[in-house]
């Protein structure tokens, strides 16, 4: 009659065959000296947060979020190309105001930077405008990018409790 159709490879045999490649790695790795490199165990601890994609094994949670930002996206699309207008012409101004005042605006990619660092709000303070001009335009940048990346914080919660 025939020979019957072999089974599916078992999901185990997989995950101990990823486990013995893993541990060949980890035990390849170079050393210095004697002493086995317990840094590069250290630095796998981030994997375990893959344990959190387990706990959610249909995905229902990133279909949702998925739907709520293909459905609203052209709002979203819309958010950064005004944030990216809105970068471009706040570095440009501050380039305009500090670069013969302040040599750490000398071009227009530094003021760039400066823009970026400022709009998303994570203030690095590494470049920092030396005029009140370039302060006042700085603060007002400042308040603007925490006011405009603040609007789809606030309304991606209000539509995911509505779907």
């Amino acid at each position: 009659m025939g020979e019957p159709h072999p089974s599916p490879p078992d999901r185990r045999a997989y995950t101990n065959i990823i486990v013995l490649i893993a541990s060949i790695a980890v035990v390849s790795a170079k050393t210095q000296g004697n002493i086995f490199a317990t840094s590069a165990l250290r630095s796998l601890r981030f994997l375990q947060i893959l344990r959190m994609v387990r706990m959610d094994r249909r995905g229902g949670t990133w279909k949702l979020l998925g739907s709520v930002v293909y459905a609203h996206s052209k709002e979203l699309i819309t958010a950064w190309y005004i944030g990216f207008l809105v970068l471009i012409f706040s570095s440009f101004l501050v380039y305009l105001v500090e670069k013969d005042a302040n040599t750490e605006f000398s071009t227009y990619a530094d003021a760039l930077w400066w823009g970026t660092i400022t709009l998303t709000t994570i203030g690095y303070g590494d470049k920092t405008p030396l005029t009140w001009l370039g302060r006042l335009l700085s603060a007002g940048f400042a308040l603007l990018g925490i006011s405009f990346f603040a609007l789809p914080a606030v309304s991606m919660p209000i539509k995911l409790n509505k779907k």
